[in-house]
């Protein structure tokens, strides 16, 4: 039973996360490096990537390749937590939090969400 509720939150969870990369794109802007070429590019494709893995954690045939699939998204996103500390945890019309909560995210919440997909993956 808790796998299965686990599933479902993650479904939902990359679903909207997806969702709002095209919602609310100056939220994430800020986020992306500015070593990166064509922020907006990478923020809609992040988008696309959220919602296409999280929909395939639906299907038993594409749930163990799209838990993979958010699992190296999620390692792909370092960097950007790392910029965030950088820049002193906070983005101008953004994302403005405190440097601890910061860290945290970095080392505690992130790797939780990579277990999570990889728990879910079965």
């Amino acid at each position: 039973m808790t796998k299965k509720l686990l599933k479902y939150l993650l479904i939902v969870f990359y679903v909207f996360a997806g969702i709002n990369h095209f919602l609310n794109p100056r939220f994430y802007l800020g986020l992306i490096p500015d070593y990166l070429p064509i922020p907006q590019l990478i923020n809609y494709l992040s988008g696309v990537l959220e919602i296409t893995f999280g929909l395939g954690v639906i299907f038993s045939k594409t749930r163990k390749i799209s838990c993979i699939g958010i699992i190296f998204l999620l390692i792909a996103f370092i960097p950007s937590h790392i910029y965030f500390i950088q820049i002193g945890s906070c983005v101008e019309e953004g994302l403005c939090v405190s440097p601890w909560i910061s860290w945290l995210r970095l080392i505690v919440i992130h790797p939780l969400l990579i277990y999570w997909a990889w728990f879910v993956k079965g």
